[in-house]
């Protein structure tokens, strides 16, 4: 969530990062919020004007009671009721300024770093880095949902039949396959620094405010309406919330934190052949690394994150390519994404794998999570967080690109984990 100072401070460079992002009447909706805060700030002035009044005249009725002045007493006694009033309906008009300020802010995405560049969709994207050779497969080459189905690894149907569309059953190898991933993942993790967490996989209202999920992605959340819980779309969430309302010690910098959990998207309207498979699921494993870092540090953390991703993708024997995101296709709560996408060499396209942002202080303003420094002040800290790695299109680029007549070749760096070297 935008801080209002910095609004205020900077209108046009707010507006122009909006502007960036196509997000519809910027000026008009950045205009409200400072005629919202405006209105709020008057209405407090004038309340606390009528308190301090107050404080005056229960001084005075004090001083003529002492004095004996009781009829001088009960006569000024009628003001202080009538500022009361006035107090009361003040503190109601505020409330409704402050809420509605919220709510307003809410709507608004998070200003994009200057490096950001524009556009509208995903065609706008810069590619700023490849890696890897496209593998040249034979001419009867199958995709990743025609594998699984030869080799007996993944079922659909069955996951038709006990949940729903985009809830596959992984069997025997496909299930170690899957195993094996979350624990190379987690290991190296760990190994790179970050300390593993396992939270909840569901989330209250409190924690989808805080990492910017609500009120934006509601419709895509999978909701326990009696609970008013919500099953997590990534382990961004839980994680992160782990800060809310905390203030840290500058000195804790940085906290990297990883986790692994099941994760659950609606994915409303999707459909074509683009999802097919494994290229979108409703339930599906991931790792997530999250960050909270220094705000002069975020950006060195960012970069280091993209590049720890990418160690995992070349050890994987994965070609991949960087993209720095659009203002038209970033997240709505980042300053700065970057998506690392791997190639199916069956699909023949390449498929996004993982997102590594920087939100900057926009989450923090939301969690209220903060941070003292030397000079024992509190200032926002930043947060980032990056998928090292969602499992479904890794495993099809995994199955597709090492496609042999023998069988499907597993990545080195997998072996110790499985106890086999090919499906």
């Amino acid at each position: 969530m935008l801080l209002v100072n910095t609004i205020r401070d900077n209108f046009e460079i707010v507006l122009e990062g909006l502007q960036k992002r196509n997000f519809p009447n910027a000026e008009a909706v950045l205009h409200q919020v400072l005629e919202f805060d405006k209105n709020r700030k008057e209405t407090q002035v004038k309340r606390d004007s009528l308190q301090a009044e107050s404080n005056n005249i229960s001084k005075q009725i004090g001083m003529l009671m002492k004095d004996g002045k009781k009829e001088e007493a009960e006569k000024i006694k009628t003001r202080t009721t009538e500022i009361k009033e006035q107090i009361k309906t003040l503190e109601e008009e505020y409330n409704t300024y402050e809420e509605d300020l919220r709510q307003l802010l809410y709507t608004i995405p998070n200003v994009p770093h200057y490096a950001v560049p524009k556009g509208k969709s995903a065609e706008d994207n810069e590619v700023i880095l490849q890696h890897g050779e496209i593998p040249v497969l034979q001419e009867d080459k199958l995709p990743h949902w025609e594998l699984i189905k030869k080799y007996d690894i993944i079922d659909f149907d069955l996951g038709v039949k006990i949940t729903g569309a985009g809830f596959p059953v992984y069997k025997g190898r496909g299930a170690r396959l899957q195993r094996a991933l979350i624990n190379f993942f987690l290991d190296e993790a760990l190994h790179a620094g970050y300390t593993e967490v396992q939270p909840p996989i569901l989330v209250n209202e409190d924690s989808g405010y805080g990492t910017g999920q609500l009120p934006d992605k509601e419709g895509q959340m999978y909701e326990a309406t009696i609970d008013k819980l919500y099953l997590i779309p990534t382990a961004e969430v839980p994680i992160t919330n782990m800060y809310r309302d905390v203030i840290l010690n500058e000195l804790e910098f940085p906290i990297k934190n990883v986790g692994y959990t099941p994760c659950f998207r609606r994915e409303a309207g999707s459909w074509g052949a683009h999802v097919r498979g494994l290229n979108r699921l409703h339930q599906f494993d991931k790792v997530e690394i999250v960050q909270i870092a220094h705000p002069e540090k975020s950006y060195e953390a960012l970069e280091e994150m993209s590049n720890y991703v990418q160690s995992l993708l070349q050890k994987l024997e994965l070609p991949y390519r960087v993209l720095r995101l659009c203002g038209g296709d970033m997240g709505f709560t980042s300053a700065l994404t970057y998506d690392m996408e791997v190639f199916s060499a069956a699909q023949e396209r390449w498929l996004e794998v993982s997102s590594v942002s920087n939100f900057e202080s926009y989450q923090a303003n939301r969690l209220k999570l903060r941070f003292r420094g030397e000079d024992k002040k509190t200032q926002l800290a930043h947060t980032l967080n990056g998928s090292a790695l969602a499992l479904p299109r890794i495993v099809a680029a995994i199955l597709e690109n090492n496609q042999t007549e023998e069988g499907i070749k597993m990545p080195k760096v997998l072996i110790p984990y499985l106890g086999f070297d090919i499906i």
